[in-house]
């Protein structure tokens, strides 16, 4: 029986202007569908898990739309609620070379953010699932969904359900000083913490040395990061996908992760990057499937960090790539020659 895999947030429409142009230039937009947990629950169902992805959408046909492209690539909306008026949008201007990448939301009153708890029956939702996996994000919405969210790690570790989250900290979503007080309540439920080096800083003032604004690393920081959330949050695996930013177009990759006593890092690839958002998700998702299927420490690294990696090469939210291209990826050199 194929592991059942449960993730919890916001699917969005991206609005995104072709072609690299800034939002002045633009005259239309493309739109994309995809949010944290949702891109999560693409991946794992790439892999060939059993994945649900639990939202709330507005009953009209922008929510539909929402619904309908999770549910074309494999994933479960059994315990989709519908209901509320509006379905969360942003605005995603691309970056290139020195041009970051600049985002702007228009997420609030949301049919998410302003649901109730029994719009979601958690006992049912749990029932035989093997992984519930949550990020900072969605607590950040609204205080009715931190509670919501809080109640949801609880029924899952009620349930035996093995629980992850990654801090995901959003500036234009909440303050530090909230983010840390309701992400320490989640915590106490978290087997699983991904949580990059600005995360960790900006969630729970962990700092690992590394100078975030340069898109310089400290890597040994980083073990230290990760002792430190385990110390605090009793987890048992901590891990982050890391960039070394050289521009906005090409960056460094790869992955951390520490279970107390191992620290493992994988091979760190050089990215020429065609979306960036994703990324982390793409991480999460690949963690995850490794996770389940018994891969050992190292193992788990090196996939993530491929699968990653090449999400990076895809326009959209979503990693379209198949368990046997990433790991192609993760044991061979990864050159991109063409296949013939």
């Amino acid at each position: 029986m194929s592991k059942k895999v449960v993730t919890f947030g916001e699917i969005m429409m991206r609005l995104t202007p072709p072609a690299n142009k800034r939002f002045i230039q633009a005259d239309k937009f493309n739109i994309i569908y995809g949010g944290g947990e949702a891109n999560v629950a693409i991946s794992t169902a790439n892999y060939g898990l059993d994945s649900y992805f639990v939202t709330k959408l507005p009953e009209n046909p922008l929510g539909q739309a929402a619904l309908n492209e999770v549910r074309r690539f494999g994933v479960k909306t059994d315990f989709v609620a519908r209901g509320g008026i509006r379905l969360g949008k942003y605005f995603c201007e691309t970056g290139a070379s020195q041009r970051s990448s600049n985002v702007i939301y228009d997420r609030a009153h949301s049919a998410i953010a302003e649901a109730s708890s029994s719009d979601f029956n958690w006992n049912e939702i749990f029932a035989d699932a093997d992984w519930f996996h949550v990020t900072g994000i969605t607590p950040a919405l609204s205080d009715n969904m931190a509670d919501i969210t809080i109640e949801a790690v609880n029924k899952a570790s009620e349930h035996g359900v093995k629980v992850s989250c990654d801090l995901n900290y959003r500036a234009k979503l909440w303050s530090r000083e909230k983010a840390n007080q309701v992400m320490s309540e989640v915590m106490q439920y978290v087997d699983v913490c991904i949580a990059n080096e600005e995360d960790a800083e900006m969630t729970f003032n962990i700092k690992s040395g590394s100078n975030i604004e340069k898109g310089e690393l400290n890597i040994e920081g980083y073990r230290d990061v990760a002792q430190q959330l385990i110390d605090k949050f009793d987890c048992e695996l901590v891990g982050s996908h890391l960039r070394e930013s050289y521009n906005a177009s090409v960056n460094g990759w790869l992955v951390v992760l520490f279970d107390g006593e191992k620290f493992v890092q994988s091979e760190k690839y050089r990215v020429y990057i065609v979306d960036r958002v994703g990324g982390g998700d793409s991480f999460a998702g690949a963690l995850i499937y490794s996770q389940l299927t018994g891969k050992s420490l190292q193992e788990t690294a090196e996939f993530g960090a491929a699968a990653s990696a090449l999400k990076q090469s895809i326009p959209g939210d979503f990693n379209h790539m198949t368990l046997s291209e990433v790991e192609e990826v993760a044991g061979g050199p990864g050159s991109g020659r063409v296949k013939r």
